[in-house]
């Protein structure tokens, strides 16, 4: 399967993966039921990794109000 970009994926995550997320920026390890549905939604492998910083800015920047 090819990896799509977080732009794919991010939206087919439920409320709660997104809040885990927001909740836990930039952690260094994935809870593992986290990390399934990232995989299943065509994410990335975070078994063993975490999200790349880029991904990590993506998700930042979506939890962010507007003004």
């Amino acid at each position: 399967m090819t990896e799509k970009s977080i732009e794919q994926w991010w939206p087919e995550l439920h409320t709660a993966t997104k809040q885990w997320f927001r909740q836990n920026l930039r952690a260094e390890s994935v809870e593992s039921d986290v990390a399934l549905e990232v995989y299943d939604a065509g994410g990335p492998d975070l078994k063993d990794t975490t999200l790349a910083p880029k991904d990590w800015d993506f998700i930042e920047t979506q939890s962010e109000f507007v003004d």
